[in-house]
């Protein structure tokens, strides 16, 4: 047990601002471009995340309706038309890893360096076996794919399409900055959720396979195995990101809908249709799936998914959007 864990009776005010997101996203970035350049040396690299996004499983592009657009002209007015296509697009690099500042994406590993009332990590495991001793700790930081571009050339070869809602590089969550909420749970420990088993719970107890609760949304997770601590964790830092207003320091991740353009909604556990996961590190995936999945052991205790989120949209063909029709089965 790390007894730095403990030390976090004090915030700095940059913690609870979000600007102070910003701002350190602006002072390193060139220098994180740099990193992310260095090719094989780098456990987990920009370019090796650029390339990932070729999986056209994860992409699962389909046509699913028809949208109809109304054209004026000089000569007069006509309803032209346009295929609804549906694609995932991968928004978020989550990186669920124990070690304070330790991101297995070392590219950004710079903007979660311990700070004042983040300094611990590690996991609370004791020498017994018993499942409420083994506790495990991870920060997580959710920083946006840098896999975009490449995702949208990929996806407009098969036709058209949609905008990603993320900003490539940009970090929505860095835990370092929210420890009161990370890493005490305020004030999440005291929720219906939080309390009353059975509730938001990821995997089904039925069938064995009940992996964790998403609440409380904090750091801690009674769990004996590794990966799945780190997974439930990620999920839970995915459920506030995709919300607006939750009691974390964070930017949502919340793309606003537009004619012929409707993004995806919010995250929801053992939900394949609204988002879903591909392992980064510490192996590289090319298939996406819902948590519970097969696990993968890292020798380090860090890991990362890229999240993928459905948007729909279709090309615009005229000046005003009339209305859209889905095919039957085309979600």
């Amino acid at each position: 047990m790390n007894s730095s864990l403990a030390r976090s009776s004090r915030h700095p005010p940059c913690a609870w601002k979000l600007a102070c997101i910003k701002t350190r996203w602006r002072n390193v970035l060139g220098i994180l471009l740099l990193l992310g350049m260095a090719g094989p040396c780098l456990a987990l690299t920009t370019p090796s995340l650029i390339a990932s996004v070729q999986s056209l499983q994860c992409l699962e592009y389909r046509i699913v309706g028809i949208c109809y657009w109304l054209l004026c002209t000089p000569f007069g007015c006509t309803v032209k038309t346009s295929p609804k296509v549906r694609h995932f697009n991968p928004e978020l690099v989550v990186s669920s890893y124990a070690q304070t500042g330790a991101n297995p994406w070392q590219a950004m590993a710079a903007l979660s360096t311990p700070i004042p009332g983040s300094e611990g990590g590690g996991n609370l495991l004791t020498s017994a076996q018993q499942r409420d001793s083994q506790t495990r700790f991870k920060n997580v930081d959710a920083i946006g794919h840098p896999g975009g571009l490449a995702l949208s050339a990929v996806a407009q070869r098969l036709g058209y399409a949609c905008p990603n809602g993320a900003t490539a590089l940009l970090p929505y969550y860095l835990s370092t900055l929210d420890p009161l909420g990370w890493r005490h749970a305020v004030p999440e420990a005291v929720y219906p959720q939080a309390l009353l088993p059975g509730m938001r719970e990821i995997g089904n107890q039925a069938l064995g396979e009940m992996w964790g609760s998403v609440y409380p949304r904090h750091g801690f997770l009674v769990q004996l195995d590794d990966f799945k601590a780190a997974a439930v964790i990620a999920q839970r830092a995915s459920d506030f990101i995709t919300r607006p207003g939750q009691p974390h320091v964070y930017l949502p991740l919340l793309p606003l809908p537009y004619d012929g353009y409707w993004p995806p909604l919010q995250v929801m556990e053992n939900d394949m249709t609204n988002h879903r996961w591909q392992l980064l590190y510490p192996q590289l995936q090319t298939t996406c799936a819902v948590f519970p999945s097969p696990t993968v052991e890292s020798e380090d205790g860090a890991y990362a998914w890229a999240l993928w989120r459905p948007y729909r949209c279709c090309q615009r063909m005229g000046q005003t959007f009339l209305f859209s029709i889905d095919f039957a089965g085309g979600a």
